[in-house]
């Protein structure tokens, strides 16, 4: 992970946290893969992919969430439910940070982004 992730996980965090949402882990990783952020509400423990992409970029960032990526982010997830008891619903959420010259333009936050397969 390079510092400008860690600096839209942390941007993306910062987002989530005005939202109501509480951070329980950041970079959650296991020997499937990582997990960038995970966060509950009252309802959801929600497992967020954070992508960036230029607002001049031909794809958005979501797209750049591959079928082989979400399914890393599931496996990951089955593990922390397994070792972190929890009675909220599971879902997936990827946060689209759009930026310009390096800096944020807009944050595009996509709740069931994916679903189990």
């Amino acid at each position: 992970m390079n510092n400008k992730g860690k600096l839209w996980e942390i941007e993306a965090a910062k987002y989530l946290k005005k939202k109501k949402y509480k951070l329980l882990d950041v970079n959650y990783t296991t020997r499937f893969g990582e997990v960038d952020l995970i966060v509950c509400n009252k309802k959801y423990i929600c497992f967020v992919e954070v992508k960036q992409r230029d607002i001049h970029s031909i794809a958005t960032p979501a797209e750049f969430v591959t079928q082989s990526k979400q399914n890393k982010i599931i496996a990951c997830a089955k593990l922390y439910l397994a070792n972190n008891k929890c009675d909220l619903q599971p879902r997936f959420d990827v946060m689209e940070i759009y930026t310009d010259n390096k800096k944020i333009k807009s944050i595009k936050y996509l709740e069931n982004a994916f679903d189990l397969v």
